[in-house]
């Protein structure tokens, strides 16, 4: 049964994708959960947006603010999910309850997201990281929206309605989200700087990114529960 405690809208995303071998990813991964990967390849996702009017059910005017994910793609007993390495934000309060309502590995961060030209440009730097957690990046649609298909990388990148966390005591955690297919369009980006990898305890990856771009989605998301 879903049960929804929080609605949202995620805006003017960007998705960033760098393929990488599974066992890169596997072995950070709490045991209960497997990599996924799509023709044999893992990935890490750097995924970036504002966050707008997010609230608790019944509550009409919520907050809005940048906020920025390094995740990777998860399975467990067959269902496919997302599992965060950290999600940085823009606002001490949505950073507190997120925490606290979810167990989700957020830190707070200095961000803004501008809007040069058609393209967007979201920066963030947390201020009290022990290694600098910077990301710069200008990112825009280079082609038409679409609805990715079931059986495409672009749809196992992005249709993921469920997310996992582990506590600090190592138990599992899942939350349930609802909303209406993602439309994307190819994308481009110049990352100037990205160092969530690295304080995340991964190398960078020797891939490209894939990106793209999206306008956005109405979210809603249900109570945490425990595996």
């Amino acid at each position: 049964m879903f049960d929804e405690v929080l609605s949202m809208r995620w805006a003017d995303v960007l998705f960033a994708h760098w393929a990488v071998e599974p066992d890169t990813v596997d072995q950070r991964l709490p045991p209960s959960l497997s990599v996924d990967t799509f023709e044999g390849e893992a990935y890490l996702g750097v995924v970036g947006f504002e966050m707008q009017n997010i609230r608790p059910r019944r509550v009409p005017v919520g907050l809005t603010f940048p906020e920025l994910n390094l995740r990777t793609y998860v399975e467990r007993d067959g269902q496919p999910g997302i599992y965060f390495f950290n999600l940085d934000a823009d606002d001490p309060l949505g950073v507190f309850v997120a925490q606290r309502l979810f167990r989700l590995p957020y830190y707070r961060a200095r961000m803004s997201v501008s809007r040069p030209g058609d393209a967007y440009r979201l920066r963030s730097q947390r201020p009290d990281a022990d290694r600098p957690a910077v990301f710069d990046a200008t990112y825009s649609a280079d082609g038409p929206l679409h609805t990715p298909e079931a059986g495409t990388l672009e749809h196992f990148l992005t249709e993921r309605y469920r997310f996992y966390t582990a506590a600090d005591d190592g138990r599992l955690y899942y939350g349930d989200i609802r909303h209406r297919p993602w439309e994307l369009a190819a994308g481009s980006a110049t990352i100037r700087e990205n160092y969530l990898f690295a304080v995340n305890g991964f190398e960078r990856p020797a891939s490209d990114p894939l990106i793209h771009y999206s306008p956005g989605v109405d979210v809603t998301a249900g109570m945490l529960e425990r595996e």
